[in-house]
């Protein structure tokens, strides 16, 4: 099988344009959620990086001839955007051990083991991300009190000591944590009493969303992704939980805004489904590929274990890829 790096196509523009995408979204989590993000980020991207670097040297592979910003670390730069990826997903105060070993898992087992770039049929961001849900599920159960005065040496401390948890005030459970796990209060009640709902999905949340969906709309326009896997995952998702949307009852599962507007909905659809490498490759695959990653994600909020379940539902729709682009390519 031929990498994309051999097939002579040049990734770097694609990759730099994600990037650039990203910036919105990660900018509002940095203010929502205060200096943990940086830092975790710094993380990801130290170690995949230098993961991606040290498997080219072990198997005395060739200095590739396109560097993203010309910086041979960086090499085609996968393994920056999948760093960015991971880091945006993971809690913003999951210690620093967290971040490094699930970085170290994506870039190594979901990536350098299949050949590198090219090659990989799982997302290694989501491949990361779901090693540390996994086996680290306590700590990934920190997430911080969108508000919350977080300094930089306090970030510091909580990140690269060894705390049992964020200090008091510093964290909370999630608007789908919270909604999986309530049995008594209605939905009214949660949006009027808990600090983790917002207007119409969860508070800090609703903007982070709105400004991936913003970074989104811009790939979109510069072509650096199809349409299909984004709508498809957004759509399905919209009609299942329209249709599975049974009030404001304590046994509520959430109307549909909510489910747009917490949790990494925007991120996945328009990062996560949309990766080109282990995703379907043609456009009617993408939308079927979309489609199936939302709705296991609400089946996964809904009935699963797991408050956001879309790293799980791309990986199961990532073995499911030769079949979809059979079905996209039938008439």
């Amino acid at each position: 099988m031929t990498s994309a790096a051999e097939s002579g196509f040049d990734p770097r523009p694609a990759l730099l344009r994600v990037l650039l995408a990203c910036l919105p979204g990660a900018l509002a989590l940095l203010w929502f959620n205060g200096w943990g993000v940086l830092i975790q980020l710094l993380l990801a991207c130290l170690t995949c990086c230098t993961c991606d670097w040290l498997v080219r040297r072990l198997r005395h592979q060739p200095a590739p001839t396109c560097n993203l910003l010309e910086q041979r670390w960086l090499a085609e730069g996968s393994g920056l955007v999948s760093a960015v990826l991971l880091a945006l997903a993971l809690p913003s105060y999951a210690p620093w051990w967290l971040t490094v070993a699930s970085a170290a898992f994506a870039s190594l087992f979901g990536k350098a083991i299949f050949g590198g770039f090219g090659r990989n049929p799982f997302n290694p961001a989501m491949l990361g991300y779901a090693f540390a849900l996994i086996t680290f599920p306590a700590q990934m159960t920190q997430w911080p009190t969108p508000g919350v005065s977080h300094d930089l040496l306090a970030a510091l401390n909580q990140v690269f000591a060894f705390g049992n948890g964020l200090p008091d005030g510093w964290s909370q459970a999630t608007v789908l944590d919270t909604l999986s796990h309530n049995d008594r209060l209605t939905l009214d009640e949660l949006f009027a009493s808990h600090p983790a709902f917002g207007g119409v999905g969860g508070h800090g949340a609703e903007w982070v969303n709105l400004a991936f969906l913003a970074g989104g709309a811009f790939l979109l326009q510069q072509r650096a992704i199809r349409w299909q896997a984004p709508a498809g995952m957004l759509g399905a998702l919209f009609v299942i939980s329209l249709l599975c949307w049974n009030g404001s009852g304590s046994d509520s599962n959430g109307s549909p805004l909510l489910h747009l507007f917490s949790g990494a909905t925007m991120l996945g659809a328009f990062f996560i489904a949309s990766e080109p490498v282990s995703g379907a490759s043609t456009p009617r695959g993408q939308l079927y590929f979309g489609i199936g990653v939302g709705l296991l994600t609400y089946l996964i909020r809904t009935w699963g274990g797991y408050p956001d379940g879309i790293a799980f539902a791309v990986l199961l729709m990532n073995l499911c890829v030769t079949r979809l682009d059979r079905l996209g390519a039938a008439r």
